[in-house]
């Protein structure tokens, strides 16, 4: 995949990355990573299911580069963040450590979320209002059950590992078909980690497997009447590709969410920031700098009436 840190690394300067763990309430660690100046505006990212931070690393540099301070994460039982013991995950587990996370970037922050990243943005901000603004990337309260299928599926494939990278690199081809990129052992590495038989395993614990399927309508319809209850700028970007969100589904949220505004990629699947990158990180850029300018006025009314 070719992310827009590599075509935009002429154009800026490097960023400053710093690693820091934050513990959560049930005393799990979560691995966060800082993108560029800490005082600047703060951009908290959240994984989809199964992905790790660094999906995120080329959006969240280059708008670190363009003067924000992005915040990744590893969701628990992600990439670096600690497995729950008992691998018992419930949904309120991550929608608390998500509103952590918030917390602990300096301000209210702008979140983007992936797929299930958006839901636990949507859910966290009905009940603690932790964000500024909402980014959902190919996520609706709805989701369209065979699309989902299909990532379980892919992800419950394999359950004893692979004996190499390159083997990875073959299921990945045919789950993505229409990537014409093949995934280099260098980036599969942040995907991957070998067991204590030399077997390369996905970076996330198979345990949360049952989380993702379990009570999935009821779910569905409190995630709509908490979206209803939004009142913070919302930006849905879908793929045109996708088979997890559809026009009925977006239609719907619309309906539930009339503020919202919608972004169509048309070259994108699910899987949109990997899919389209560079144009994925220009309107992520444009509605986050939108933001700016609208909310300027008001500040200066209200420094003009100290």
């Amino acid at each position: 995949m070719v992310t827009v840190a590599a075509n935009l690394s002429s154009a800026f300067p490097d960023v400053t990355r710093r690693e820091e763990t934050l513990t959560a309430q049930d005393g799990v660690t979560l691995a966060i990573e800082h993108f560029g100046d800490g005082k600047n505006p703060a951009v908290v990212f959240a994984h989809g299911f199964g992905q790790t931070r660094h999906a995120w690393d080329g959006t969240a540099s280059a708008l670190a580069r363009a003067g924000w301070h992005t915040v990744t994460a590893d969701a628990r039982g992600h990439g670096d963040s600690d497995r729950r013991g008992d691998g018992n995950y419930h949904y309120d587990q991550f929608v608390d450590d998500l509103v952590r996370v918030a917390r602990g970037s300096g301000e209210t922050p702008v979140l983007v979320g992936a797929s299930m990243g958006g839901l636990l943005g949507l859910a966290a901000q009905a009940l603690h209002a932790p964000f500024s603004a909402l980014v959902l990337v190919d996520i609706t309260p709805r989701w369209e059950t065979a699309g989902v299928e299909r990532i379980l599926a892919f992800m419950r494939a394999h359950p004893d590992g692979f004996s190499s990278y390159n083997e990875v690199a073959d299921e990945i081809a045919r789950y993505l078909p229409h990537r014409a990129e093949r995934k280099s052992e260098a980036s599969l590495g942040q995907l991957l980690v070998r067991d204590d038989r030399g077997r390369l395993r996905w970076h996330w614990d198979p345990r949360m497997l049952d989380f993702a399927t379990r009570d999935a309508e009821t779910l569905q319809r409190d995630l709509l009447a908490a979206a209803a209850t939004i009142r913070v700028p919302i930006l849905l970007v879908s793929g045109a590709r996708s088979d997890v969100v559809s026009a009925e589904t977006i239609a719907e949220f619309l309906a539930h969410v009339p503020h919202a505004r919608h972004v169509r990629l048309a070259d994108a699947t699910h899987m949109v920031a990997g899919d389209a990158n560079d144009t994925f990180t220009r309107v992520v850029l444009e509605f986050v700098q939108t933001l700016q300018s609208e909310a300027a006025p008001s500040n200066v009314r209200s420094q003009r009436g100290q």
